[in-house]
C-alpha cells in the first residue's frame, strides 16, 4: 500500500510559478517511478510529467521548458516546479506511482492550480 498526498497548489497570475510536492509512504520510494498528471474542467486526466527512479525524466510538450519534476528520496517526496504559468495550465494535478505485483496504480487526492489574474 501507498499514499500519495500533494500540497502546494493555489490561485497564482499568468507568468507566475508554483511548486507543487508530493509526499509518499513506504520504504521503497527510491525504486518508484512517480508521475504527475493534470485534469481540467471537462477534459480528460493527462500526463504532466515522469520521473523514474533512475532520474529520467519526460515532459508533455505544452509544459517542456516550463516545468521541471524532481526528487527527493531523503524525504519521499517528488515534486513539480512550474514556472510561465498560463491560464490553460488551470487544473487538479494529482501524483501518481505504480507499485506491487501484480502493478497497482496509486494516486494522490489531488492539488488545484487556478491561473488567472
Amino acid at each position: 500500500q501507498v499514499q500519495l498526498v500533494e500540497s502546494g497548489g493555489g490561485l497564482v497570475q499568468p507568468g507566475g510559478s508554483l511548486r507543487l510536492s508530493c509526499a509518499a509512504s513506504g520504504r521503497f520510494f527510491s525504486v518508484y517511478a512517480m508521475a504527475w498528471f493534470r485534469q481540467a474542467p471537462g477534459k480528460q486526466r493527462e500526463l504532466v510529467a515522469a520521473i523514474s527512479s533512475g532520474r529520467s525524466t519526460n515532459y508533455a510538450d505544452s509544459v517542456k521548458g516550463r516545468f521541471t519534476i524532481s526528487r527527493d528520496n531523503a524525504k519521499n517526496t517528488v515534486y513539480l516546479q512550474m514556472n510561465s504559468l498560463k491560464p490553460e495550465d488551470t487544473a487538479v494535478y494529482y501524483c501518481k506511482t505504480q507499485w506491487g505485483i501484480p502493478p497497482q496504480d496509486y494516486w494522490g487526492q489531488g492539488t488545484q492550480v487556478t491561473v488567472s489574474s
